[in-house]
């Protein structure tokens, strides 16, 4: 991948030691649209650009970490497929959520990068070494970000910020170079 504009050298610093990804799900990881079938379940619409991207830092040692304030079972299928296993369920108070998943995994604030899209997001955000958006986040939430990625919610925006950790951290070219050789 050549330089990508937008990752600035103060950008890819911040990125470079990052190593958990706090996402938030609705409005991140899926469009923030919340569908209904008739029997009452919610159903939900994941991007598999994201979902790669996520494959793609578990195996350059970065941990993803959902930290949600909803809980449904087509989350958790989904999470379930991509090796997720740090997830928060039906959480509004998202930094002391973070806080014990950094403690347990041996990290600070330092090491740590958040993506959300709405005010609950803010705690979690303020705290972490880099705050990310999508393109379609909350004023607030945008004016707070280091890194705004240009794809909205649930559209690659996750994939986005892989792609932003992966260059930093140095393992892009070579996870690449395992698909096209």
């Amino acid at each position: 991948m050549s330089k990508h504009p937008l990752h600035t050298p103060d950008l890819l610093a911040r990125a470079q030691r990052v190593k958990a990804v706090f996402l938030d799900v609705d409005g991140v990881l899926t469009d923030g649209g919340l569908l209904y079938s008739e029997a009452g379940e919610t159903l939900k619409r994941f991007n598999t650009l994201d979902g790669h991207g996520l494959k793609m830092l578990q195996k350059a040692g970065i941990t993803p970490v959902v930290i949600t304030g909803r809980d449904s079972a087509p989350l958790r299928k989904r999470l379930e497929a991509l090796g997720i296993t740090h997830a928060h369920f039906g959480t509004e108070d998202k930094r002391p959520a973070a806080q014990a998943t950094l403690t347990q995994l041996g990290l600070d604030w330092s090491q740590s990068a958040a993506m959300g899209d709405d005010w609950p997001d803010l705690p979690m955000m303020r705290h972490a070494a880099l705050a990310c958006a999508p393109a379609n986040a909350h004023a607030e939430v945008l004016a707070r970000a280091h890194f705004v990625t240009p794809r909205t919610g649930g559209q690659g925006a996750v994939r986005d910020l892989c792609d932003l950790l992966l260059t930093a951290t140095g393992h892009y070219q070579a996870l690449l170079a395992s698909y096209t050789q």
